[in-house]
């Protein structure tokens, strides 16, 4: 098991069309987020002009998650509504629109990957899944196997188990919780 400390200070930027983008992992290290090789990636962007265009990726599954407010936006023509810290899920080749400012949360995990899911929670977990990746939402601590880490807001973990072991998770706050078999 190899767990990995990201943080958001120590994330590289680069620039979208509507702001910035941080970048925390690209897994498989060796790939390439231009190539649009990799596995799975995570980032946080900032939403900094309305309207404005998401980035298409065609063969990607895609998380997102407001961390400052709500969020405006259309998904294929149709327009929704999601509320700080809710969960929203789209293909990456969708037509994608923001009609609000701020921060997010991304996750982009292939299509090439049978079993992922992302959660909010604050509860214990047993999990034995091969990547688990954890987002701390606040100062919080995470404790693996009863060992704590402290997480500034905006923190990642990366829990790379290939085993799949039976990991105990105990949250002192909630945190996006996700999890990746191949």
């Amino acid at each position: 098991m190899n767990i990995s400390l990201l943080s958001k200070k120590n994330s590289k930027s680069s620039i979208w069309s509507g702001g910035l983008t941080y970048e925390y992992m690209i897994y498989p290290e060796t790939a390439n987020y231009i190539d649009r090789d990799f596995l799975f990636r995570i980032s946080s962007a900032t939403i900094e002009q309305a309207p404005s265009e998401f980035t298409k990726f065609k063969g990607y599954h895609r998380y997102l998650v407001m961390l400052d407010n709500g969020l405006d936006i259309e998904i294929n023509k149709e327009k929704k509504s999601y509320e700080k810290s809710e969960i929203m899920e789209f293909k990456s080749d969708d037509e994608v629109t923001s009609y609000t400012k701020g921060i997010d949360f991304n996750w982009m995990v292939s299509e090439k990957v049978s079993n992922h899911k992302l959660k909010i929670t604050n509860s214990n977990q047993n999990c034995k899944a091969e990547i688990i990746v954890l987002y701390s939402l606040d100062t919080t601590v995470i404790k693996i196997n009863e060992k704590p880490y402290d997480l500034n807001p905006y923190d990642v973990l990366v829990i790379e188990n290939p085993e799949k072991e039976n990991i105990m998770f105990d949250f002192s706050t909630e945190c996006l919780f996700g999890i990746l078999d191949f």
